[in-house]
C-alpha cells in the first residue's frame, strides 16, 4: 500500500517529486476519480486504487493526489464517475479505464483491445444510449511515469530560418523497416538514426516526421481483400495521447524506454545538423464518433473536449474521422500549448505541421474566426517564438485557408503550387502563367498579409497521394487493396502514364518518366519558398499506384533502399540540386521579386521571356516559359552577390530554340542543367559548367529544363 497525500493541481499528468509522484487531472462535471496503479501492462485489476477526496484532492476542476512512494516507471489508468446522459453529452463510466491526456508514455509491450472499451453495449438496440458495466482495463494500454531526466550533452533546438531549410517528409517505421535498409534497429528512432549518412549526403536540413504521438497501431478493422491480412492504422493520424512517443517505435522498449530513445534520436539528428519536426493531429482524436471507444476525453470531459451538435448526443465532424477537439475551448488551449511546450522543451523538436489545421480556427459551434485565440495564441508564445510552425490550411468541414490562414507568421503547405506545377509539366494548356506565379513564392497568396515567399512551403508530393515515381507512371489511383473498394483517395491528381499504366519495360517511356521527374524535382528546388521532398522521391520509391496508403504497413509503404541503386543516377541528381540551392542565395531569397532593378544595373531582379526571348505575353502563354535572375546582392538582399541565372521551362512533348538574352556584364552563359541529357550530363558538377555555344539560344529537347548560370569567359 502506498500513502497519500493532497497533491498540487499545478502541473497536469505525473510528475516526480522528492517524496513520490503527483497526479492531476482535469474533469469539471466527474463526481468522483479514481487514480489506479496496475503491476504489468496488460493486467486487469489494479494492485493500488485511490478514490479521490473532493475536500482534499480537488482544486477547482483539477483532481490531484501525491501517492509517497511511487515513482518512474509505475503504471496507471484512471476512473471517472459521473453522469451518463449521452442526449446531454455526459458519458461517464467507472468501469472504463482513462488515459491521461498529459501522460508521457503508454505502455506498448502487448497488443491493445480497443473494440473492449464501449461505454455501451454493442449488443443493445439503443447502442450508445444503451450502458456498459464492464471493466476494460485488461485491454488498454497503461500510463507510464517518466523522469525527464535526460543527458542532452548541450544540445539545444537548431531552428533554421525556414528558407534555408530542405525539409524531408518520412515516416518513422517506413524508412527502415524493409530489409534493404540493413540497420541494427529497423523501425524505429534508432532506425531513424542509421539513415544519418543518406540525410548528409543528400542535403537536407530538416525531417519532418509523421505522426509519433501515441495511437492504436490495430485500429483499422478492414482487411486485404487479396492476401486476407488485417491493414493496420500505419499513418498514425488517430491520436491518443499527445504527450507520448509510440512505444512500438522504440527498438530499446516500450514501457517509458520510447521517451529516452525519441530523445536519443532528437540528440543525434541535431548533431549531424538535421532538424526535427512533428506532424501533430490536434484536430481529433482516437475516440472516434458516438460509437467509439472511451479511452480518454470522452470518459473525462466528453463535452468539454469536443464540439458536440445540436444534438448533444452526436459529435461534430470537420474532421472526417467521427470527432472534432473542441481546440478553441480554453481547457484545450491549454492542453495544446502544454503540449507544444513539451515536446520543445523536454524533447528539443524544431517544429511542428499540424495537421488539418483549419480546425484550429473553429469556436465551439464550429464557426471559422476571424482572430482564433489558438492559433493566434500559438503564434505569439514565447517559448514557440522560433519553433517552426506549418498549418495543413484546410479541414475536412470545406474551410480552405491557404494564403490567408490567420495568426501572421505561420508557414502553409502550398497545395495551390503542388497542383500547378503538376498540370504545367503534364502539359497542360496555359499553365505556364500559373507555374511563374508558384517558382516565385506564391505571391498572389502571401503578399497580401505581410507574409514572405518561405512561409511557402512548396511540395510536389507528400505521404497523403502519389509518390514522385508514381505521379509519372499512373493515370489513376490503385487503392483496391486499402480494402474500401478503391472508393478512398483523391481522384484529381493532375498525372500522366505517359502511354502506359504503371511499370514498363519499354525504354523510351522510362526516359519520359525520369527526365519528367527530375522536371518536377528541379522546380522544386529552384522555387522561392521553402521546398518539402517526400522521403524516398529520391530514388522513385513506388507505393504500386496507391495514393492513400494510409493502411499499408508493408512493402507498399516501406522503402526499398535497392531503388537507391537502381536509380543512382536520380540520386545523384537531387543530392547536386539541393547542394546547387543551398550554394545560391539568389534560390532562398527572402522577399518577393518586385521587376524593379535595386543595384541599377539595368537588370530587374527577375526578367520573363517567352521561347522567342520576348516578354511574354500572358494571356497567350501556354506550355513554354523562360525568367533571368538578377544574383546582386541588392536584389536577392543577400550579404554577398550570387551569379545570374537563366531558367527554361518546356512542358511541350516538342523541341524548342529559345533565344537567350545576353549575359550581364560580358560574362558567359554556361550550362548548369539538362534535364534531357543522361546522368552525369544532366547536371554538371560546380565549377565544370559547359560554355553555352552559341550563347544567343539553346535547343531545349521535349519536356525539359534547362538552367545556365552566368561566369567570367
Amino acid at each position: 500500500m502506498f500513502a497519500v497525500e493532497p497533491g498540487s493541481p499545478m502541473v497536469l499528468g505525473s510528475r516526480i517529486e522528492a517524496e513520490g509522484v503527483n497526479f492531476a487531472v482535469f474533469s469539471r462535471d466527474a463526481e468522483s476519480m479514481t487514480l489506479c496503479f496496475f503491476e504489468a501492462s496488460s493486467d486487469g485489476s489494479a494492485s493500488f486504487e485511490y478514490r479521490l477526496d473532493p475536500r482534499l484532492n480537488r482544486t477547482g476542476d483539477i483532481w490531484h493526489v501525491l501517492v509517497v512512494g511511487a515513482g518512474a516507471g509505475t503504471l496507471y489508468l484512471w476512473r471517472a464517475d459521473g453522469p451518463y446522459l449521452p442526449a446531454k453529452g455526459h458519458r461517464f463510466n467507472k468501469h472504463k479505464a482513462l488515459i491521461d491526456p498529459y501522460a508521457k508514455a503508454l505502455s506498448g509491450d502487448f497488443v491493445w483491445d480497443l473494440g473492449k472499451t464501449l461505454s455501451y453495449d454493442s449488443a443493445s438496440p439503443e447502442l450508445d444510449l444503451s450502458f456498459s458495466a464492464s471493466d476494460d482495463a485488461a485491454f488498454m494500454p497503461k500510463c507510464v511515469v517518466v523522469s525527464d531526466e535526460f543527458d542532452w550533452k548541450g544540445d539545444r533546438p537548431l531552428n533554421y530560418p525556414l528558407r534555408h531549410c530542405v525539409i524531408y517528409e518520412t515516416h518513422v517505421k517506413g524508412l527502415t523497416m524493409h530489409p534493404s535498409a540493413k540497420v541494427a534497429h529497423p523501425g524505429s528512432f534508432l532506425g531513424v538514426t542509421e539513415m544519418i549518412p543518406h540525410f548528409k549526403e543528400l542535403g537536407i536540413t530538416s525531417l519532418e516526421l509523421l505522426p509519433v504521438q501515441e495511437f492504436d497501431l490495430y485500429e483499422n478493422p478492414r482487411k486485404d481483400p487479396v492476401t486476407g491480412e488485417r491493414l493496420a492504422n500505419y499513418w498514425g493520424y488517430s491520436t491518443m495521447a499527445f504527450f507520448a512517443p509510440k512505444g512500438r517505435y522504440a527498438a530499446t522498449g516500450s514501457v517509458g524506454e520510447q521517451v529516452a530513445e525519441f530523445k536519443e534520436m532528437v540528440r543525434r539528428l541535431h548533431a549531424a545538423g538535421i532538424e526535427v519536426i512533428l506532424d501533430i493531429v490536434f484536430n481529433h482524436s482516437a475516440e472516434g464518433n458516438e460509437l467509439g471507444p472511451t479511452i480518454s476525453f470522452r470518459g473525462l470531459d466528453n463535452r468539454i473536449y469536443y464540439m458536440l451538435d445540436e444534438n448533444r448526443r452526436y459529435y461534430k465532424n470537420y474532421s472526417g474521422c467521427g470527432n472534432t477537439l473542441n481546440c478553441n475551448h480554453p481547457v484545450v488551449r491549454t492542453l495544446i500549448r502544454d503540449c507544444l511546450h513539451y515536446w520543445v522543451v523536454e524533447m528539443h523538436v524544431d517544429g511542428f505541421r499540424f495537421d488539418l489545421g483549419s480546425i484550429l480556427g473553429r469556436d465551439q459551434a464550429g464557426n471559422l474566426l476571424e482572430n482564433p485565440p489558438i492559433i493566434e495564441g500559438i503564434a505569439e508564445d514565447p517559448i514557440l517564438r522560433h519553433t517552426k510552425i506549418i498549418a495543413e490550411a484546410w479541414d475536412a468541414g470545406g474551410a480552405y485557408q491557404v494564403g490567408w490562414f490567420p495568426g501572421g507568421r505561420w508557414a502553409e503547405w502550398n497545395d495551390r503550387y503542388r497542383d500547378d506545377v503538376r498540370r504545367f509539366w503534364r502539359g497542360d494548356h496555359g499553365s505556364a502563367r500559373n507555374l511563374a506565379t508558384r517558382i516565385t513564392g506564391s505571391s498572389d497568396l502571401y503578399l497580401r498579409d505581410g507574409r514572405k515567399p518561405f512561409h511557402s512551403i512548396n511540395f510536389i508530393t507528400a505521404h497523403d497521394g502519389f509518390t514522385l515515381n508514381d505521379l509519372v507512371m499512373y493515370e489513376g489511383k490503385h487503392n483496391e487493396r486499402n480494402g474500401e473498394g478503391g472508393h478512398d483517395g483523391s481522384d484529381s491528381n493532375h498525372s500522366h502514364n505517359y502511354g502506359e499504366e504503371g511499370p514498363s519495360r519499354n525504354a523510351a517511356l522510362e526516359a519520359i518518366r525520369n527526365r519528367q521527374a527530375k522536371n518536377l524535382l528541379c522546380t522544386l528546388l529552384l522555387s522561392i519558398g521553402t521546398p518539402m521532398l517526400l522521403g524516398g522521391d529520391e530514388f522513385r520509391r513506388s507505393q504500386g499506384g496507391n495514393n492513400n496508403a494510409y493502411c499499408q504497413d508493408n512493402e507498399t509503404s516501406w522503402f526499398n533502399w535497392e531503388l537507391a541503386k537502381s536509380h543512382a543516377d536520380l540520386l545523384r541528381f537531387v543530392r547536386g540540386l539541393i547542394a546547387f540551392r543551398m550554394k545560391h542565395p539568389a534560390f532562398r531569397r527572402p522577399e518577393f521579386f518586385t521587376g524593379q532593378d535595386a543595384d541599377f544595373n539595368a537588370t530587374p531582379d527577375i526578367t520573363w521571356f517567352d521561347e522567342h526571348g520576348m516578354s511574354p505575353d500572358w494571356a497567350k502563354i501556354d506550355t513554354r516559359i523562360a525568367a533571368r535572375i538578377d544574383g546582386s546582392k541588392a536584389d536577392i538582399l543577400a550579404d554577398r552577390d550570387d551569379n545570374d541565372f537563366y531558367l527554361i521551362f518546356n512542358s511541350r512533348d516538342q523541341s524548342a530554340v529559345f533565344k537567350i538574352c545576353p549575359a550581364p556584364m560580358a560574362r558567359r552563359w554556361h550550362r548548369v542543367i539538362d534535364s534531357s541529357l543522361p546522368s552525369p550530363e544532366d547536371l554538371a558538377e560546380s565549377g565544370s559548367e559547359a560554355i553555352l555555344v552559341p550563347q544567343e539560344e539553346y535547343a531545349v529537347s521535349p519536356r525539359s529544363f534547362v538552367l545556365l548560370i552566368s561566369r567570367n569567359p
